[in-house]
C-alpha cells in the first residue's frame, strides 16, 4: 500500500546519498593524485637544475638560484602534504565511514522488510478465514433449504426429515465458528495494521532520516577538509614564496663584481711604454724587451671567464707573445712559466674540444642539412685548427724554457711538476708512471684523451641514464640513432657542445643532441 511506496521512496533516496559520497571520494583521490604528480614533478625539476656544482657558487646570483631551487622542493614537499592529508582525512575516512553507514542502512531496511512481510502473512490468514467463512455460510444456507423442502415433500419419511433437520443444524454451527474466527482474524490483521502503519514504520523511516541526515553532516564536512587541508599549509608554502623573494633581493651586483675581481686578480704590473728604437743610434734592447709583457686588457679578463658557449663561436686569436719572464728571480720565474705552460694547456684543450664539437656539428649538417649549411663552419673549424697549430707552438716554445739550464741566469731547477706536466704525462702514458726527465709530446697528449673513444675494450661505466624525447635518426658518423621514450645509459656528460655520449643495453655507444633526451645523472 502507501507505506510501501514511501519505502521504495525512502530507499532510492538513501541509496542515491551514499552513491554521491562514493563519487566525492573519488573526486578527491583523483585530485590527490593530480596533486602528488604535481608535487613529483616539481620535485624532479628541481633536482634536475640543482646538479652541477660549479665555482661560481659563491656569486650571490648563482647561491639565489640554488636558494631557489631548495625553496622549490620544500614547495613540493609542502604539496605531498596536501596530497596525503587529503587522502588520510577524506578519502580513508570515509571509505571508512560509508561501510558502517551501508551495514546500519541495510539493517534498517531488512527491519521494514520484516515487518511488512509479517503483516502480509497476517492478511493472508484473514483472507484464508474469510474465504472459508463465505463457503460455510453457503453450504449452510443450502442445507437449510433442503431441510425445508424435504418437510414441505409429502413422499419424504419421518426420517428423511428429521435428517435433513439435523444437517441444516450442523452446518448452520460450523458456519457460525467459521464466522467467529474471521472476526477474531480480522481483529487481530487491524491491530498489527495499525501497529505496522503508526508505529514500525514510522520508527524505521526515522532511524533512515537520522542516518541520512548524518551522512549529509559528514560529507559537508569533508567538503570543509577539501580546501582546509590546503589551508592548512599556506603559512608554510608562504615562507617557501618568501624564500624565493629573498633570493632575489639577496642578489648584490657590486659584491659578485668584487668575487670576480678578487678571483681573478693577474698580478701583474701594467706594461711600461714602449721605448722608440732609434736604429740609426745603436740599438737599446733590453728595456723594451721586458715591456712586451702580454697586455691583460680587458679582452683577457673576458677570455679567462668565457662561458663554453661564448668561446664556442668566437673568432678572437690571441696575439702570441712568448714571454720568458726573465727580469724575474729563478723560484718566482719557474712559478710564472708553470702558469703559463698550465693557461696554454688549458686553451689548447678548449681549442681540441671546440675543434671536435665543430666536426660533429659539420657531419650533422651534412647529413642533417636542415639543421644547418656545412660550408657556414668552415672558417671557424680553420680558426680554430689554426688557433691549435699557434698554441701547440707555444707550449713547446714554454716547455723548452722550463727545462733545467735553460734559465737565463745558467742556474738550473728541476723540472716542471705540478698540474701541467702530471696532466700531460697521466694522460700519455698510460700505466701512469713516468720519469722526471722525459718531456712528453704535447700534441699526443692533448689527443691521448680522444682516442678513448675508439677503444672498445673496457666500457666506462655509466654516469646516468636519459630518456629520447623526440626521435634521432644518428645517420652522421660518431652519432646513435634513438627512439622517442627509449631509455639509454649516459656515459659521458654534455662538454658544452651539446652533444651527450650515450649507450645502448648491446654495448652501441655514440653521441645525442643533449636537447633530444631528459637525462638523469646518479647520486
Amino acid at each position: 500500500g502507501r507505506k510501501g511506496d514511501q519505502y521504495d521512496v525512502i530507499e532510492k533516496h538513501t541509496q542515491s546519498g551514499l552513491e554521491l559520497v562514493e563519487k566525492y571520494v573519488k573526486f578527491v583521490k583523483e585530485r590527490t593524485e593530480i596533486e602528488q604528480n604535481y608535487a613529483k614533478q616539481l620535485r624532479n625539476l628541481s633536482k634536475k637544475y640543482n646538479q652541477k656544482r660549479s665555482n661560481k657558487d659563491e656569486l650571490s646570483s648563482y647561491q639565489s638560484f640554488l636558494d631557489i631551487l631548495n625553496e622549490m622542493n620544500d614547495y613540493a614537499g609542502q604539496r605531498e602534504l596536501i596530497a596525503e592529508n587529503l587522502m588520510m582525512n577524506i578519502c580513508i575516512d570515509l571509505t571508512k565511514y560509508l561501510q558502517e553507514l551501508k551495514q546500519e542502512r541495510k539493517a534498517y531496511l531488512m527491519e521494514a522488510k520484516r515487518a511488512q512481510q509479517n503483516l502480509e502473512s497476517t492478511y493472508k490468514q484473514l483472507d484464508s478465514s474469510k474465504k472459508r467463512f463465505e463457503r460455510e455460510w453457503r453450504e449452510a444456507e443450502r442445507a437449510t433449504q433442503y431441510a425445508e423442502k424435504t418437510d414441505q415433500d409429502i413422499n419424504a419419511t419421518k426420517a428423511d426429515v428429521e435428517k435433513a433437520k439435523q444437517q441444516a443444524h450442523m452446518r448452520a454451527h460450523v458456519a457460525d465458528e467459521c464466522k467467529n474466527d474471521y472476526a477474531a482474524q480480522l481483529q487481530k490483521y487491524n491491530k498489527e495494521q495499525s501497529h505496522f502503519y503508526f508505529n514500525e514504520m514510522p520508527l524505521v523511516f526515522n532511524k533512515l532520516q537520522d542516518l541520512d541526515e548524518r551522512r549529509v553532516r559528514k560529507l559537508a564536512h569533508g567538503y570543509i577538509l577539501f580546501s582546509d587541508t590546503e589551508k592548512h599549509v599556506m603559512p608554510i608554502i608562504g615562507k617557501c614564496l618568501e624564500g624565493i623573494t629573498k633570493a632575489g633581493t639577496n642578489v648584490n651586483e657590486k659584491n659578485d663584481s668584487m668575487v670576480i675581481i678578487e678571483q681573478n686578480k693577474s698580478g701583474f704590473e701594467r706594461p711600461g711604454d714602449v721605448e722608440f728604437e732609434d736604429y740609426s743610434q745603436g740599438i737599446n734592447r733590453t728595456s723594451s724587451d721586458s715591456s712586451l709583457g702580454t697586455p691583460k686588457g680587458p679582452m683577457d679578463l673576458l677570455g679567462k671567464n668565457k662561458g663554453k658557449n661564448f668561446w664556442l663561436f668566437s673568432k678572437r686569436s690571441k696575439p702570441t707573445v712568448t714571454e720568458d719572464f726573465a727580469h724575474l728571480p729563478p723560484e718566482q720565474r719557474r712559478k710564472r712559466l708553470q702558469q703559463k705552460l698550465e693557461e696554454i694547456y688549458k686553451d689548447l684543450q678548449k681549442e681540441t674540444d671546440q675543434s671536435e664539437a665543430l666536426g660533429k656539428m659539420k657531419d650533422v649538417y651534412e647529413k642533417n642539412p636542415q639543421m644547418g649549411d656545412p660550408a657556414s663552419l668552415a672558417s671557424q673549424i680553420n680558426q680554430t685548427s689554426q688557433n691549435i697549430e699557434r698554441l701547440r707552438g707555444e707550449l713547446n716554445k714554454y716547455e723548452v724554457m722550463t727545462k733545467p739550464g735553460n734559465s737565463p741566469y745558467g742556474c738550473t731547477h728541476s723540472s716542471v711538476d705540478g698540474f701541467v706536466s702530471g696532466n700531460v704525462r697521466s694522460l700519455s702514458s698510460p700505466d701512469g708512471a713516468h720519469s722526471d726527465e722525459s718531456t712528453p709530446d704535447p700534441s699526443q697528449a692533448i689527443y691521448a684523451e680522444f682516442d678513448d673513444d675508439f677503444e672498445d675494450e673496457e666500457l666506462t661505466a655509466p654516469i646516468g641514464n636519459c630518456t629520447a624525447m623526440y626521435n634521432f635518426p644518428g645517420a652522421s658518423e660518431g652519432t646513435i640513432s634513438m627512439q622517442e621514450g627509449e631509455v639509454l645509459a649516459v656515459v659521458e656528460e654534455d662538454k658544452g657542445d651539446g652533444w651527450t655520449r650515450v649507450r645502448r643495453n648491446n654495448g652501441d655507444e655514440g653521441y645525442i643532441p643533449t636537447s633530444y633526451v631528459t637525462i638523469t645523472l646518479n647520486k
